[in-house]
């Protein structure tokens, strides 16, 4: 049995899909989205929703309601420096791509703002809708933080969803560790260049890269249990000009994920370690630039049982099941601040041979998980802070 709120969403289906194309077509990264913030923003004043659009970073917070009690929903709209693929007519044409699906989840939210600003009368406090920048790469959640977008009113307790292109239709999953803390590095290595034919009057920074490189495989190898949940990436390595060249610098960069905070914490500094002493055995300067640095999202319990409730309460076909990955979210942020719950919300193809894992350029979606978003959005907001039964 559906709800009332997820009959009225369902309702919204073609024009949140019609939202969901055409944020599609104007993908932007980082903090600098000025189309996509143009586009929400003219849906929010059509829908007379208040709001504040941080300029420096392109977050926007909206508000419905009045009182003490606030209540925030979270959805983010950056997308990725990826060459799209996918045989969509409404394909992205810019060298950026929704990869991620974060153009769903801002048609979610903007779906459940209608829903929600429906229903203002029924609330006894405040709703916060996120409409977050630069989840990608970890810097928007921080920029809502450090702008004090939690504050005044204070923010009680938080929810988001993120679509799951490997999940079928109707399936949810949350966990109390759903997504792993992730610290992201670039080494700057930094030789002598020389001639490629007198490499003795040199010093070879890639060489000094690839053992170093071998040395952080051998760290997961030999210091790491088989029964610790950690990845260790080096993702970019970049180096040199030409064949006859030993140049002056190398950059790798990397990621390391890991949820226990202790093997974090011992990781980063033997990261540290073996960097800085097979640099100096090769007589190589080295500098590590820290690119991101995100700890493990970690949910509160009674938060998560309390919005599978109102999973079941929106459609009682729906199932919810766990999620547990390495993926890195930075909900994370929040979570250190207040009582959160975090769900993965199964939106792959209806052929499940079809269906491919997030950040691949021939990714696509299920439209229908739309609705669903936006009714389990509207329907906590409701509950939380409204009398409301369902």
């Amino acid at each position: 049995m559906k709800n009332q709120i997820m009959l009225e969403a369902e309702q919204l289906l073609e024009e949140m899909t019609a939202w969901r194309r055409r944020l599609h077509q104007i993908p932007e990264i980082g903090l600098a989205l000025p189309n996509t913030v143009s586009f929400v923003t003219e849906k929010l004043q059509e829908m007379d929703i208040k709001y504040t659009v941080y300029e420096d970073s392109s977050n926007i917070v909206a508000c419905i309601g009045q009182g003490d009690k606030c209540y925030m929903i979270r959805g983010d709209m950056d997308a990725l420096p990826i060459e799209e693929q996918a045989p969509e007519p409404f394909a992205s044409t810019n060298g950026c791509m929704h990869a991620c699906g974060h153009d769903m989840h801002t048609a979610m939210m903007l779906g459940a703002a209608k829903l929600i600003k429906a229903h203002e009368s029924e609330l006894k406090g405040v709703a916060k809708l996120f409409f977050q920048s630069a989840e990608e790469i970890f810097a928007g959640a921080k920029a809502m933080i450090n702008a004090k977008a939690m504050e005044n009113p204070r923010v009680d307790s938080a929810m988001a969803l993120h679509v799951f292109s490997q999940k079928p239709l109707g399936t949810l999953g949350g966990h109390t560790n759903p997504c792993a803390g992730v610290y992201g590095f670039c080494i700057k290595l930094t030789g002598k260049g020389v001639h490629g034919s007198s490499p003795e009057d040199g010093i070879d920074p890639i060489n000094t890269a690839v053992h170093i490189h071998q040395g952080l495989q051998e760290l997961m190898a030999r210091e790491i249990s088989g029964f610790d949940e950690v990845a260790l990436t080096i993702g970019k390595f970049h180096a040199g000009s030409a064949a006859n060249i030993i140049p002056e610098t190398a950059e790798m960069e990397g990621t390391l994920r890991v949820f226990d905070p202790d093997i974090r914490k011992r990781m980063i500094r033997r990261i540290h370690e073996i960097t800085e002493g097979i640099a100096a055995a090769y007589r190589t300067k080295a500098e590590i630039e820290v690119l991101s640095d995100v700890p493990p999202l970690v949910c509160d319990e009674n938060e998560l049982a309390w919005c599978r409730e109102v999973i079941h309460e929106v459609d009682d076909t729906l199932t919810v099941d766990t999620f547990h990955a390495m993926g890195s979210e930075d909900f994370a942020c929040y979570s250190e601040l207040v009582p959160t719950a975090f769900y993965m919300i199964g939106a792959g193809v209806d052929k499940p041979e079809e269906r491919l894992p997030q950040h691949n350029p021939k990714i696509r979606f299920n439209e229908k998980v739309l609705p669903i978003g936006a009714a389990v959005y509207a329907t906590a907001v409701l509950k939380k802070l409204g009398n409301r039964t369902f």
